[in-house]
């Protein structure tokens, strides 16, 4: 059954809902066709027939940035010490024995733990699309489209962020790990991504700019005009290391965001991901156009990335978006929490974001930034995504119902996570995946298969 459709109209009584501003206790939605036609308030006991949620619900939250096969690498990567780029080594063994086969098995459980954590929507950065070596498969998009049936199956939304990655460096041809990644020049790869049909009523597409310095200056602009004619999210890697902004000077004597706006890359439909070493200038140039900044905090701190200036971003005029990048945890409201607690760290002062903007970050401007407008609010004639954490863990038990956005935000766990709705269809009820029995399971054999 489609996500967007279901068999017949119910109705879900929401014990407290989350309403954009404030807590609403006793709350019914209706819904019918996978989409929200009432929201009704006052609603003190189920109504006959309803659903009932216990909890806190909020919308679905939306992760906006997922590599699905650095799941793989969770513990691994924790022994010993390095950065970036001695991470990156032990990525590139994983991305070598990757198959299609094995990356639906492993994209498929590791979508069901979002949905597990409460995540509805996922915006996949994909740049894995050939055989090792770079040799085609008879369906060039057979990677891709393994990403889009997992998705399917493990019951969440996709925007496949079909990566454009062409170079090892400014100028230097892709290593052999990189041969899988690049499509050769930036119409080859608009070529290939054309072929991606959005036939599935789960699944968006979308493009997305590996980096600076995997895309050729001159080719930038193919990619952006390929997202630009088809209205569809473009997102980008953006000065996620001190490195790639000292090589960008080197080879174009500018910063990578300077290099992104003289190339047309900038704007609205626009995300960069990290933007963790900025300049003044750099931060004007994204909020000024309008670009979206998807903070990965976790992931940051794991690499040792930095801290990004998201707070001056945002006041600037950049939309902050929230993604779990390479799964060292897959928890979207570790990732609220962390945006700000980090920005207490840099400035020793609490209370850059309330509550309910880190919960904004989490549910609809993530979800506008993957193209989905429609979804990521309780009200009528959006999706019927939602989640519904518990307010009575040992995480959660105590503070009273109408702190529950702060709860959920500064206390609350994916582990908390009771219910996950998406298309008025419930794929995790009392905090069991409906459509993957075993999802721990499911992970420890895919993750095995990947490592031979």
């Amino acid at each position: 059954m489609p996500l967007t459709t279901q068999a017949a109209p119910t109705t879900y009584w929401l014990e407290h809902a989350w309403l954009d501003t404030h807590v609403e206790p006793g709350v019914a939605v209706d819904v019918a066709d996978g989409r929200i036609t009432a929201v009704r308030t006052g609603v003190d006991t189920p109504p006959p027939g309803a659903t009932t949620l216990r909890g806190l619900t909020l919308p679905g939250l939306a992760n906006a940035h997922s590599h699905a096969f650095h799941r793989a690498l969770r513990g691994t990567v924790q022994v010993g010490t390095g950065t970036f780029w001695t991470w990156r080594e032990v990525m590139y063994g994983v991305a070598d024995k990757l198959t299609p086969d094995t990356y639906y098995a492993l994209a498929r459980a590791v979508y069901a733990e979002m949905a597990l954590a409460g995540i509805t929507c996922v915006g996949e950065f994909h740049y894995l699309h050939h055989a090792p070596g770079g040799t085609r498969y008879s369906d060039p998009n057979a990677m891709g489209e393994a990403l889009l049936a997992a998705a399917a199956d493990a019951g969440i939304r996709i925007t496949l962020l079909d990566t454009a990655y062409l170079s090892a460096g400014f100028g230097a041809p892709p290593n052999h790990h990189q041969l899988r990644f690049s499509d050769g020049t930036a119409e080859s790869w608009a070529q290939r991504a054309d072929a991606l049909k959005e036939g599935h009523g789960h699944a968006r597409i979308g493009a997305a700019v590996h980096s600076v310095r995997a895309v050729p200056a001159a080719q930038l602009a193919t990619v952006a005009e390929w997202a630009r004619a088809r209205q569809a999210p473009l997102h980008v890697h953006l000065s996620e290391q001190t490195a790639e902004n000292d090589a960008c000077h080197q080879a174009h004597g500018r910063t990578p965001t300077q290099l992104l706006s003289e190339h047309g890359v900038l704007g609205p439909r626009t995300t960069a991901v990290h933007a963790t070493h900025l300049t003044g200038e750099d931060v004007e140039l994204l909020g000024d156009s309008g670009t979206g900044v998807c903070m990965c905090p976790t992931t940051e701190r794991d690499l040792a990335d930095g801290i990004g200036p998201a707070a001056r971003l945002q006041g600037r005029g950049s939309t902050l978006s929230l993604g779990s990048d390479s799964h060292a945890v897959i928890d979207l409201l570790e990732e609220a929490r962390a945006m700000e607690l980090d920005e207490r760290l840099r400035t020793r002062r609490r209370g850059h974001w309330t509550a309910a903007a880190l919960l904004r970050a989490a549910t609809a401007d993530g979800h506008a930034a993957l193209g989905w407008e429609d979804a990521g609010a309780l009200r009528a004639g959006a999706l019927a995504d939602l989640t519904t954490i518990a307010l009575d863990s040992v995480r959660t038990a105590g503070p009273l119902p109408r702190l529950g956005a702060e709860t959920a935000v500064f206390a609350a766990s994916a582990a908390d996570v009771r219910h996950t709705i998406v298309g008025g269809r419930q794929i995790v009820r009392d905090g069991v995946h409906t459509l993957l029995a075993d999802v721990p399971t499911a992970l420890a054999e895919s993750i095995a298969a990947v490592r031979g």
